[in-house]
């Protein structure tokens, strides 16, 4: 098969879909790889490591997305639609459920789409969702820590206080892999740290894992109300698998918090669990509302490139190779799983959540 692998163009977009390692392991199943050039730079992948394993170095995107199939990081962006077409295999992070233009266009051009975010496990885990999802919520509490300093209008706290000086109260939304990262990472940081999530199983795991000043509530609108007015930094970890986030966070809400306050939505990739985020940019990363400072960047992970490409590479890769070897209808068949990666297909959307979100025709994809 000849696989493609596009630079990113998306807002400050440094990762890639592929490492050296794994274009030589495709090369050496017997398929082609182009590579577009400079594609590797920001993770630190020269053209000159694509080329010694194999790879071909084209010199524009269109050249990339001519292969049978294209590997990418981020869903197409509007400069990109016009290369989806019927023949194509795209596998990348699609997060439809927030992009009804994208959406209307793959389906209207026919692409076959999968996506990483709703390809199953046996035992019902993301695992193409999970290591993007410890990068960024690890990283929502570094982000959350910066903007509660006064020169970007936060309340001038440090996270973690010091000898006689309270830290600061972190409220965690949803107990899955972001929000347990982000946990981790601002219990680390001696902050008092509230985490919220609907299952109390989960709870009483979390209570067991983490250590130092926790406490677990379960999640309910009352329980969030109250935690949300006394918080400092509210993370927003909430995942419904391939649909759109609830909104949690209310504006009455956000309006109770203390100037200066912080939130970091991680769900803004599939709409925000925050009633008052919108999607941001690396370049333009935060708004105030009601006096608290916003922050809805929708690729964090893309901010720290080498640790996410060489993450994220690690899990797809499994799945690119039997993608290019089996092809897609067979590799679907032999993993019920990663048939649920399924998004589009055949000018039909596959995923019900999706179809749901944006009150659209729906046709599951059958092996």
């Amino acid at each position: 098969m000849l696989v493609g692998v596009p630079k990113e163009i998306k807002d400050n977009e440094y990762r890639v879909a592929m490492t050296p390692a794994g274009v030589k392991q495709l090369i050496d199943n017997g398929h082609e790889v182009l590579v577009q050039q400079s594609a590797g730079d920001g993770s630190r992948f020269t053209d000159g490591q694509y080329v010694a394993v194999g790879a071909k170095i084209v010199p524009t995107a269109a050249d990339a997305w001519g292969a049978e199939m294209v590997v990418k990081v981020k869903e197409p962006v509007a400069a990109e639609y016009g290369f989806l077409r019927s023949d194509l295999l795209l596998f990348t992070y699609l997060h439809l459920a927030a992009e009804e233009a994208l959406t209307k266009c793959m389906v209207e051009s026919g692409v076959t789409g999968v996506a990483y975010e709703t390809v199953e496990a046996r035992d019902g885990s993301l695992p193409l969702l999970t290591p993007m999802s410890e990068v960024a919520g690890r990283m929502a509490i570094q982000v959350g820590a910066h903007y509660l300093e006064t020169p970007h209008f936060g309340r001038g706290m440090l996270l973690g206080g010091v000898a006689g000086v309270p830290g600061a109260n972190v409220v965690v939304i949803g107990g899955g892999i972001v929000g347990t990262s982000a946990a981790y990472i601002a219990l680390g940081m001696d902050a008092n740290v509230t985490i919220m999530d609907t299952n109390l199983d989960r709870l009483r795991f979390l209570e067991h894992v983490l250590h130092g000043r926790l406490t677990t509530i379960a999640s309910n609108s009352y329980n969030i109300a109250e935690a949300v007015q006394n918080a400092d930094l509210v993370v927003g970890a909430v995942l419904i698998k391939g649909a759109r986030a609830p909104k949690l966070v209310t504006r009455e809400m956000i309006s109770s918090m203390r100037d200066g306050s912080v939130v970091v939505d991680v769900a803004v990739d599939q709409g925000g669990c925050i009633e008052t985020i919108k999607v941001t940019t690396h370049s333009n990363p935060t708004y105030i509302v009601d006096g608290v400072v916003h922050y809805g960047v929708a690729n964090m992970p893309g901010a720290v490139p080498r640790t996410s490409t060489l993450a994220l590479s690690n899990a797809t890769l499994p799945y690119v190779v039997r993608l290019a070897n089996k092809g897609v209808d067979a590799a679907m068949a032999a993993d019920p799983g990663f048939a649920k990666g399924m998004n589009t297909y055949q000018g039909n959307l596959t995923y019900g959540a999706v179809a749901e979100a944006f009150d659209m025709p729906f046709m599951p994809y059958v092996v």
